[in-house]
């Protein structure tokens, strides 16, 4: 029987937030099973925040969770990293109000997960399995929630530039296909965009080190990690946003030009439809499941 997992050893990493443009101090620290993952700000007094679809407090560019006056923002490719490596139980100390962007992919925090290592833990781990199709639709974008015995995340995006256009994937998701093919891909964003979100207080630590930038004709970076680098950082926001839900999902993830608004409404959908019920262990990409859950009637 395989259980939850944790980190290993606690570590550190310091980093700028995207939209602050602040300095920030990250640590990963270990914590008992079924914490789930819990942000402390070390700034506030120890003050903790939940990871959870109950508390996303806005999707304005960046997923933020809060409660009253404490909120932790851009937490999206973090918690992707933990849910796509398989880690259940995390404490994620912060000194400031936002998680550092990095080079704007996973790929750090998967090296920080791969540092600190991750151990067993008592518990085993609970899995949420979609039995009959979920889906949120806003004005011609959507995501849907289907049926399947392992996650699996289908993507399409479509944007008005000569470098992207329609790019669709579908990835099969397990720690192997995330660290190799999910983590890398950066965020990315268009200069004619740029002035705008800083006037309204965004994108003021954003710069060619942490973003995939666009003109109207080309990308401004030396070069992309992927052709489809787009598509794939756009896996890796669903992951992190869907991990809001509390439970490492078995289902199809199907969306049609998302985004966080759509990724968190179905987090909080599936959290709110499903009910646990008793499962027999199977060998999944995860390791065996000790729980599923199906709609309440």
């Amino acid at each position: 029987m395989y259980y939850q997992r944790t980190l290993k050893n606690a570590i550190e990493c310091t980093g700028v937030g995207l939209h602050s443009g602040r300095k920030v101090v990250l640590r990963l620290l270990p914590a008992p099973a079924d914490t789930g993952v819990v942000f402390r700000r070390s700034d506030l007094g120890g003050a903790e925040l939940p990871a959870s679809a109950a508390l996303v407090k806005r999707v304005d560019f960046a997923t933020t969770v809060g409660e009253g006056d404490l909120q932790v923002s851009t937490v999206e490719h973090l918690l992707g990293s933990l849910y796509g490596m398989g880690v259940d139980n995390a404490v994620v100390e912060l000194d400031a109000s936002e998680v550092p962007i990095m080079d704007g992919s996973a790929a750090s925090f998967v090296y920080l997960v791969r540092e600190a290592g991750t151990v067993p833990q008592s518990r085993t781990r609970r899995y949420l399995r979609i039995v009959r199709p979920l889906q949120v639709e806003d004005r011609g974008k959507w995501i849907k929630v289907l049926p399947s015995e392992e996650l699996r995340v289908t993507y399409t995006v479509d944007y008005d530039h000569p470098l992207i256009r329609q790019q669709t994937l579908t990835i099969p998701v397990n720690p192997a296909t995330f660290e190799d093919q999910i983590a890398p891909a950066r965020t990315f964003g268009f200069m004619r965009d740029i002035e705008t979100l800083r006037v309204k207080g965004l994108t003021l630590g954003g710069s060619k080190d942490n973003a995939v930038v666009l003109d109207e004709n080309k990308v401004l970076n030396d070069h992309l990690r992927f052709a489809n680098e787009f598509v794939r950082h756009k896996i890796l926001d669903v992951l992190g946003d869907l991990s809001l839900c509390g439970y490492m999902l078995k289902a199809h993830v199907i969306v049609h030009k998302g985004g966080h608004g759509l990724h968190t409404q179905m987090a909080k959908l599936v959290r709110s439809t499903l009910a646990f019920h008793p499962l027999e262990s199977s060998e999944e990409a995860w390791g065996p499941a000790a729980g599923a859950a199906q709609p309440l009637a």
